[in-house]
């Protein structure tokens, strides 16, 4: 109990209402840790698996009789991705300790750290004892193979917490039980091999489909998005060879293809694509009124913008695409990609255009979407993040908040090629084709050339234009190969000791080992 002191109340049972649970991943759930249940029932254990579901949505009934519509992650899943070259912390002042960690300058009392961690943890405190619930259900008689299934549905929810969570402090705690004496810190490397472990566990009990394909549970954990962690986690550890097996194994299975439109995959159309292996699914149901089970897109969104629908709410220009980024783009004649990427203001066109090298730009960089949303100067940023963006034309009438009925996209296959694409090229034993023809798939969609061949470099090239502004990526990429120089740009300078941030004051307080 020393250990972890601030998890002083663990949701045990999560065993939601049949209603509720035999319904869509973006119908989320109230989770009742006070009520006794029917451990023979099959359907008892799949409301105990929704109840891990719902830390993904991270929304749950308030005492209204409607959903919280701020949801979980605004403010975190920001903090984890804000230190990359591709992205900058909006806001000009406000908020800024987290402009200053953008900056590798870190603050351990300010309460966006806390928030991470602590709500993070929570969830994997949840996850866990969704598991030992199910053990219960095991116990009483349901079937074995269905609560393998769901077991591992939980242990790859809460390897994901875990992977973001090391990745952003390094050395953190492991939850396997609930039981706290024996939870200690372990090294990122260590942490990072029981995330492979834990999904070499799962696989086998995991549908062998697209998360899409499934119908008891719409667009849930299969075996890919086990996979997937997998490759991550192996990436982290520089296992190039346990990445090309992992990914190779997803490509090999021919399930997955990349959407169509690169544009419209971030945005209502691309809601679970045949691309998406994993993604937190909201919605407004459809209707004007009542629930809206939404993320807080306000904080990527333009503070000021003429939307083609009157009354589409603005944002609060937090997330900034970096110059260093659009140039890049620009200089790789981008067009697909960078549309999609970045909302241009026109101060961030004319700040662009003082730079000689590209004093003339494309017609097609516009500060007018290709939905018609124009969108107006910023005292807070001169860029916005389009992959944060949903057009105002696609919002359901009367739900005007700023990107309101969007998905979170976690990962997709495109990140699968490129990680297979750069294990190979980094040395491991291709197990799915060529490092280039990965690339190639890539870029194809994007309206670029195919390359005759292909290095490590070029594949990193390829996932800065691909994956920009999303989940960190390339900031993890960067510390990974320790490209110190990359993240140093625009008068900010980068060094391997700014790799992690320091724990939160407020954790190092109630835990003992953290010290």
């Amino acid at each position: 109990m020393k250990q972890i002191k601030y998890i002083k109340t663990v949701l045990l049972a999560g065993v939601i209402g049949l209603s509720s649970c035999d319904s869509k991943l973006d119908e989320p759930m109230e989770l009742d840790a006070g009520n006794s249940y029917d451990y023979s029932s099959a359907s008892g254990a799949k409301g105990a698996v929704m109840g891990a579901y719902a830390t993904l949505v991270g929304q749950k009934l308030n005492a209204t009789g409607t959903y919280d519509e701020t949801g979980l992650g605004w403010e975190q899943i920001p903090l984890i991705s804000v230190r990359g070259d591709d992205v900058n912390a909006g806001g000009k002042g406000d908020q800024a300790p987290f402009t200053d960690t953008d900056n590798y300058s870190y603050d351990r009392s300010y309460w966006m750290y806390n928030s991470l961690w602590e709500i993070w943890y929570q969830r994997i405190v949840q996850v866990t004892a969704q598991i030992e619930q199910l053990e219960k259900f095991r116990a009483g008689g349901v079937n074995s193979q269905l609560i393998d299934q769901y077991i591992a549905e939980c242990k790859t929810l809460r390897a994901f917490y875990t992977l973001e969570i090391s990745r952003v402090w390094g050395k953190v705690i492991v939850m396997e039980v609930l039981d706290q004496s024996q939870l200690t810190l372990r090294s990122k490397d260590d942490v990072m091999s029981w995330i492979s472990a834990q999904m070499d566990e799962s696989i086998p009990n995991l549908p062998d489909m697209r998360p899409n394909q499934r119908t008891d549970i719409k667009g849930g954990v299969t075996k890919y998005t086990a996979l997937a962690i997998k490759a991550m986690a192996n990436l982290e550890l520089k296992n190039y060879q346990g990445v090309a097996d992992a990914t190779g194994i997803i490509i090999n299975s021919g399930k997955f293809t990349l959407y169509s439109d690169y544009y419209e995959l971030f945005k209502t159309p691309g809601k679970l694509a045949d691309e998406n292996l994993l993604e937190i699914q909201y919605s407004d149901f459809g209707v004007g009124t009542g629930n809206n089970v939404k993320h807080l897109w306000d904080f990527y969104g333009p503070t000021s913008w003429t939307p083609s629908v009157t009354g589409a709410g603005a944002g609060w220009g937090f997330y900034e695409p970096s110059q260093k980024y659009i140039k890049f783009m620009l200089s790789r004649n981008e067009q697909k990609r960078l549309t999609t990427n970045v909302l241009f203001t026109p101060d961030g066109i004319s700040k662009i255009k003082e730079d000689p090298a590209y004093s003339t730009l494309p017609s097609w960089v516009s500060n007018t979407t290709p939905d018609n949303d124009v969108i107006n100067n910023s005292a807070r940023a001169l860029f916005f993040s389009g992959k944060h963006y949903l057009p105002s034309n696609q919002l359901i009438p009367n739900r005007l908040s700023y990107g309101s009925n969007k998905n979170y996209i976690i990962t997709r296959y495109a990140e699968v090629l490129l990680m297979y694409a750069e294990a190979v090229a980094r040395g491991a034993s291709p197990t799915a084709g060529t490092a280039v023809n990965a690339v190639n798939i890539v870029r194809s969609r994007a309206g670029l050339g195919d390359l005759a061949s292909v290095t490590a470099d070029q594949v990193m090239d390829e996932k800065y234009a691909e994956l920009g502004m999303e989940w960190g990526i390339r900031y993890f990429d960067m510390v990974r190969l320790g490209n110190t120089a990359a993240l140093s740009y625009d008068g900010k300078t980068f060094t391997m000791d700014k790799q992690f941030l320091p724990y939160p004051l407020a954790q190092i307080e109630k835990i003992q080992s953290l010290e």
